[in-house]
C-alpha cells in the first residue's frame, strides 16, 4: 500500500472503534470542566474527542507515571530484633496502546524519554514495559497554538520521522486527512484496516503540502532557541537574569509537571501497614528548593538566585552536549502554567536581548 493515503473524516471514529479491540486507546478528550486532556478512552461514544485544542497534559504520565510503585516490601525481624526489608518488584502490565491525536511536540517528548530511560547503559524496565507496543497516530498542527514555538526546536508543527501514522487535516477543501505512513506499527494498521484508507491523489498531496507551508508562517512566538544554546555554550553570564527570574519563582513545580521532557524523580518508601509497604518513584523538579538539599541540612545551591539554572541549562546546554539538540520541544505549556512569568521563552528572550545589547555596545565603542 502507498505511503501517502487519505482517510475520510467520517471514517475516523469507526477506525478507532476497530483499533480499540486490539489497543488501549489514549487521545485528547474535552472533559466536563472544559479542559482538553490526553486520557484513556474506554468508550468512544461516551467522550467528547477534541482534535482542535492543545491538551493541557503531555503523554509523559502514561509511560512515566507521576506516582509509580516499583516494589512492595515486608519487614523481617531477626532473633536479635534487628530489622531487614525484603523487596518484591512490581512490574506494570504491558498494554499495547494506540496514542492518537498526538501533537508532534508530544511525540518528540516521548522520543526524548526513550533516550533517558532506554538509551543508556541501563534500561528502565518500568518505562520499557509501558513503552513496548505503543503506536503513535500524530495529528500535525495546521495552526500552531498561541505559545508554541516548536518550529524553533525542530519538533513540529509536522514531523518527518518517529511517527507510525501522521495525519494532516485537509479541511475545508479536502474533508478528510492526508495520511503519511511512518514506522512498522502504522504500516500494519493501514494494511489490516485497508478498507478505511484510499491512495492519496495529486490534489490531496498538494493540499497537504500547502497546509505544511502555511503552518510555518502562523507562529505567534519568535524564539531564538539556537542562539540561546550557542550563548550558553560560550558561557555567557546569566547571573543577573537568573537572579531576577528566581526571585519570581514560586517553587510550585508546575513547569516540570506539564513539561513532556522533565524526567527528574525521587524514590521513597511508604508504609502500608505495620510490617509492609511500597517503594515508590515520584516526579520531582529541579526548581524545588529541596531538590539539592543534603542530609545535614546544607544546600549547595542558592535557591533564591539560581533555582532555575538547572532547568534552563539542562534543556538548552547539557542536552545539546549529550544529544545534539535541546530537550525543550516548544510546546509552550510552561508559558501557560507559570503565574510568575519565569518560563523558558522569557529566559531565552532575556538572554538573547542581553547579547544583542552587548553587541550593540561593543560596536559603538569601536
Amino acid at each position: 500500500m502507498s505511503d501517502a493515503l487519505f482517510l475520510h473524516k467520517d471514517h475516523l471514529l469507526p477506525l478507532l472503534r476497530r483499533l480499540g479491540r486490539e489497543y488501549r486507546l489514549v487521545g485528547p478528550v474535552r472533559n466536563g470542566l472544559g479542559d482538553t486532556m490526553y486520557a484513556e478512552i474506554t468508550d468512544l461514544d461516551q467522550v467528547r474527542l477534541d482534535l482542535r485544542n492543545q491538551p493541557q497534559n503531555s503523554l509523559k504520565s502514561f509511560l512515566f507515571p507521576q506516582d509509580d510503585p516499583l516494589a512492595s516490601y515486608v519487614v523481617d525481624e531477626g532473633p536479635a530484633r534487628e530489622q531487614a526489608l525484603t523487596y518484591f518488584p512490581i512490574l506494570p502490565e504491558n498494554r499495547p496502546t494506540l496514542f492518537f491525536g498526538v501533537r508532534p511536540c508530544d511525540l518528540f517528548g516521548v522520543l526524548y524519554m526513550d533516550l533517558v530511560f532506554l538509551g543508556g547503559r541501563y534500561r528502565d524496565i518500568y518505562y520499557e514495559q509501558r513503552r513496548r507496543g505503543a503506536v503513535f497516530l500524530v495529528l500535525g498542527c495546521n495552526r500552531p497554538f498561541a505559545n508554541c514555538f516548536c518550529n524553533a526546536t525542530r519538533s513540529g508543527p509536522f514531523l518527518e520521522f518517529g511517527f507510525d501514522l501522521q495525519l494532516t487535516d485537509l479541511s475545508p477543501e479536502g474533508k478528510g486527512y492526508f495520511v503519511e505512513v511512518g514506522k512498522a506499527g502504522g504500516r500494519a494498521i493501514t494494511r489490516e484496516m485497508a478498507p478505511f484508507f484510499h491512495p492519496a491523489d495529486e490534489e490531496q498531496a498538494r493540499l497537504q503540502y500547502q497546509r505544511v507551508l502555511e503552518s510555518r508562517g502562523l507562529f505567534e512566538q519568535l524564539v531564538h532557541v539556537d542562539l540561546a544554546c550557542r550563548l550558553l555554550e560560550q558561557d555567557q553570564d546569566t547571573s543577573a537574569i537568573l537572579a531576577d527570574l528566581s526571585a519570581r519563582c514560586q517553587d510550585c513545580g508546575g513547569c516540570a509537571h506539564v513539561c513532556p521532557t522533565c524526567t527528574c524523580f525521587t524514590i521513597t518508601d511508604r508504609p502500608r501497614g505495620k510490617d509492609s509497604g511500597e517503594r515508590v518513584r515520584c516526579w520531582d523538579a529541579c526548581t524545588f528548593a529541596g531538590f539539592s538539599l543534603m542530609a545535614g541540612g546544607h544546600n549547595p545551591v542558592d535557591v533564591k538566585r539560581e533555582r532555575l539554572r538547572r532547568r534552563f541549562y539542562h534543556k538548552l546546554k547539557t542536552d545539546v552536549q549529550r544529544h545534539g539538540r535541546p530537550s525543550c520541544v516548544g510546546c509552550g505549556r510552561c508559558v501557560d502554567i507559570c503565574f510568575g512569568g519565569v518560563d523558558i521563552i522569557r529566559f531565552i528572550r532575556r538572554l538573547t536581548d542581553l547579547d544583542e545589547a552587548r553587541s550593540t555596545a561593543a560596536g559603538k565603542e569601536t
